[in-house]
């Protein structure tokens, strides 16, 4: 039996696999993309300003110095996770299904354009650019000043109404469906959520009833099930990240300083704490020989 990947936190996700299906790079630059993640990006844009004509130099992680970057997976970085997003939903359409599902009316940009312009004849012909997918997000995120989070749960919603609906996302529906992504995950996730009316101030040629309609059929298709289980969150995070290192769009990284260094060791040692009085009931006095298991407790870092 398969899971579905944005209700089941073990199953994996489409959109990691739909990635995986490009041509599989030369080893050497599988090795450079793995070691992407421990690149101080800032520290490279420095150097080549101070040295245009020498070769930047990577930094990794020492004894003496380590690494990090400012994204948690429960305060991810904002500016980053649009863009792992955006890729995630380049390779949905890259590599979608061509097996003549159907396109949904509510979707279709040719009969529910967004703006006043006219939508090409072929426009359902050509994939859309990484980068193209990226403005459209981002424009949304930052006019509505929405949070990292709710790009996640973005991600959730629009890979559920892929498998629920049976349809793939494509040229001609891909703005709409992930705008009615985003309409939904505002409202679920985000304390102050954002009305229809201020996403028709956003993109001034559509209207409030369509908008009302978008989301009335987007959730009919998602059955109304909304919930986003912690599990399932944390995975679609973590995958992105692996997305982000494979395509190597690294996350900018940051020397530790102390007093975050002394903010994590404060955090930990809360948690503990927290979990002490846990470990101590979890604990027996006398165990069968026959039944014998050792449990490890070690110190964790939680930010």
């Amino acid at each position: 039996m398969e899971y579905n990947p944005s209700d089941h936190p073990r199953a994996s996700t489409i959109f990691l696999s739909k990635s995986q299906t490009d041509v599989i790079l030369p080893n050497k630059k599988v090795r450079e993309k793995r070691k992407s993640l421990y690149v101080n990006h800032l520290t490279h844009i420095a150097e080549s300003k101070q040295h245009p004509s020498g070769p930047m130099r990577r930094k990794y992680s020492s004894c003496s110095t380590i690494f990090l970057d400012d994204s948690t997976v429960s305060q991810p970085n904002l500016k980053y996770t649009i863009k792992c997003v955006s890729l995630a939903i380049y390779y949905h359409i890259k590599n979608r299904n061509v097996d003549g599902r159907m396109l949904l009316d509510i979707f279709d940009e040719k009969l529910h354009p967004l703006t006043k312009l006219e939508v090409p004849s072929d426009y359902e012909k050509h994939d859309p650019e990484q980068k193209q997918i990226y403005r459209f997000v981002r424009t949304l995120f930052s006019a509505a000043q929405l949070t990292a989070e709710c790009a996640v749960v973005t991600l959730v919603y629009l890979e559920r109404l892929l498998t629920y609906a049976e349809i793939d996302i494509c040229p001609a529906n891909w703005k709409r469906i992930v705008l009615g992504a985003i309409l939904l995950a505002s409202k679920v996730w985000d304390d102050q959520a954002v009305w229809n009316v201020d996403y028709c101030q956003i993109l001034k040629d559509i209207t409030v009833e369509d908008m009302n309609e978008l989301e009335r059929q987007f959730l009919e298709l998602l059955q109304f099930n909304i919930n986003v289980p912690s599990s399932v969150y944390a995975k679609y995070y973590f995958d992105l990240r692996s997305l982000s290192e494979a395509n190597n769009l690294n996350f900018p990284l940051e020397p530790l300083s102390r007093d975050k260094a002394q903010k994590l060791e404060a955090i930990s040692r809360l948690c503990d704490d927290k979990y002490k009085d846990l470990r101590k009931g979890a604990k027996k006095r006398s165990v069968s020989a026959d039944n014998l298991t050792v449990v490890r407790w070690s110190p964790a870092i939680i930010s």
